[in-house]
């Protein structure tokens, strides 16, 4: 593989993610602060904040929806929040959790809401891993500091974000653009893209480019696959 990836991505395994948890535990733990309640934003700090309530053995889990990726890699111009909603959280300790901390906007969003809305005692905010270098948040624990921008691929979307990846490479790489692009052509550009190969995403690989078929997305031709039409550009 030649140069750099346009963007790096690491694939996260199902290992890493309780591993990374149970080390975040240990964080809080260590503070000597213990949460009555831990919220997820959704989507991504669902798996983390279920781990840490079992892990810092708390009962009352829930969640709210605060949204800045639109898709893989690729941020929309704000966080916004969606559905929110009030419950009586005073007195309460609680703490808000989400996978990564890259801008920090999202998290900062459903907290600040959380503190203004609900009244606990106290909020405080947690993610498994903190990209320093761009982040305008700090989270008041976190289990790993990221110092280079890098897009952590979570198991739980890791079908959605590789038809991301597919339809990006096909719109945006100058040797595909309005033609039909054999897959074997398609897997060695996607490898500059992204620094993995399609081979690591296991039976994702096909499935994205199937679902991405059926959606619309692709049309299938005996020599490969195309953006369908009204889909380029």
């Amino acid at each position: 593989m030649a140069g750099r990836p346009r963007v790096p991505v690491r694939l996260v395994s199902w290992d890493d993610v309780v591993e990374w948890s149970r080390g975040l535990a240990r964080r809080v733990e260590e503070s000597g602060w213990r949460p009555d309640l831990v919220v997820a934003v959704a989507r991504g700090g669902f798996v983390p904040a279920r781990l840490l309530c079992d892990f810092l053995d708390v009962t009352n889990l829930l969640s709210v929806q605060s949204q800045h990726w639109v898709e893989a890699a690729r941020a929309a111009e704000r966080a916004i929040l969606k559905f929110p909603y009030t419950v009586d959280a005073s007195g309460l300790n609680v703490l808000v959790v989400d996978d990564i901390v890259d801008t920090g906007e999202t998290l900062a969003l459903a907290r600040d809401f959380i503190a203004r809305e609900w009244k606990p005692r106290e909020v405080r905010i947690a993610a498994l891993q903190w990209i320093s270098s761009v982040a305008k948040v700090r989270p008041d624990y976190y289990y790993l500091e990221v110092r280079e921008w890098v897009w952590f691929q979570y198991p739980w979307t890791r079908l959605e974000d590789l038809q991301q990846f597919i339809l990006r490479v096909l719109r945006e790489d100058e040797k595909l653009a309005g033609r039909v692009v054999g897959e074997e052509e398609l897997r060695s550009v996607f490898v500059e893209w992204y620094g993995v190969r399609p081979e690591d995403f296991g039976w994702y690989w096909g499935e994205a480019l199937e679902r991405l078929v059926r959606r619309g997305d692709l049309e299938r031709t005996p020599q490969g696959y195309r953006l369908a039409s009204g889909r380029r550009g």
